[in-house]
């Protein structure tokens, strides 16, 4: 619009300018002649100029109308989109909620299913200790007197003490124990449990990692059903780590993790396990075992710090293990 103004008036100067120049040195009937057909000229220049005005207007005011229905558009489409993003966001968070809430559901199936392997397996140990004591009271018989007799009809058997038929032949040995069976160990041979745990962690303490193994090892042996005895498995596995034996650190914490899951040391001999895995060049094994403890324990400090030897690794921690 502004540009047809313009070309407008500079015709309008230019015709007024031939108008002026035009009368001089030319005759009066000539000049008039000349000057209504520049009029003329001039006045078709107007009328194509409104022309071309009037249409720049019309177009102008369509694209006006364009731009305008095109800004409404991209305005309708911002909004739409700034309430698609608040949707999915809405969903993302009820959805990681979700996820939460899945993940402590699973910790908490993990971890009674944990308490429940402990328990059966201390169950199967007590099962399997009754069963070598009925199996070694079955495989020692009385033995028989050389030289006795043929057993007597029922009505003339000797009686024991306390009323009891005596078999022919058969004595009972002193004590009331058969003579085969094997001398049940003292009371004393068995060394106190919380003291000897704890003189092992002293020793652990002050890296006298022979001592400590040696008093770790009692508790396990004397005392194999024992919470404790799970964690004095740890610490062996810690002096063979020390000592770079990896293969026999991994057995202690297998120990811990199979039959001690509940634990306080469980999530730490996981770790260490991991790790030990990996200084012997296990590397998928261990990447297994770092994220098993994600996924079973992801709020203790263990599990942090699988997740930052994972990612110096360049590994990537799966969705279900990050929770």
């Amino acid at each position: 619009m502004q540009s047809s103004r313009t070309i407008r008036n500079r015709l309008l100067a230019a015709a007024a300018f031939v108008l002026i120049l035009a009368p001089t040195g030319v005759p009066a009937h000539a000049v008039s002649k000349e000057i209504v057909q520049l009029q003329t000229q001039v006045q078709q220049l107007l009328d194509m100029v409104q022309r071309l005005q009037s249409t720049l207007d019309t177009r102008f005011g369509v694209l006006q109308n364009l731009s305008q229905q095109t800004a409404d558009e991209a305005n309708q489409m911002t909004a739409a989109v700034n309430d698609l993003q608040k949707k999915l966001s809405a969903q993302s968070d009820a959805l990681n909620g979700k996820l939460d809430a899945a993940a402590g559901q699973t910790q908490s199936l993990n971890d009674s299913v944990d308490e429940l392997k402990t328990r059966i397996a201390k169950l199967e140990q007590t099962v399997q200790n009754l069963q070598s004591q009925l199996q070694n009271i079955q495989s020692s018989p009385p033995s028989a007197v050389p030289g006795s007799t043929p057993s007597p009809q029922s009505g003339d058997a000797p009686q024991q003490p306390g009323g009891s038929p005596q078999q022919p032949g058969i004595f009972p040995p002193p004590g009331g124990q058969s003579a085969n069976a094997p001398p049940a160990p003292a009371a004393s041979q068995a060394p106190p449990l919380q003291e000897t745990f704890q003189a092992g962690v002293r020793d652990y303490n002050a890296a006298r990692y022979q001592l400590a193994a040696g008093e770790f090892g009692d508790v396990v042996h004397y005392y194999p059903l024992d919470d404790l005895a799970g964690t004095a498995q740890f610490y062996l596995g810690e002096i063979a780590y020390q000592q770079q034996d990896y293969a026999k650190a991994i057995n202690y914490y297998n120990g811990v993790l199979e039959g001690f899951s509940g634990n306080a040391k469980a999530p730490a001999a996981q770790l260490h396990k991991g790790e030990a895995l990996l200084a012997e060049n296990k590397r998928d094994a261990g990447i297994h075992e770092l994220r098993s403890l994600i996924q079973r324990h992801p709020q203790t400090p263990e599990a942090a710090r699988a997740r930052s030897r994972l990612n110096g690794m360049g590994v990537r921690i799966s969705a279900s293990a990050s929770h």
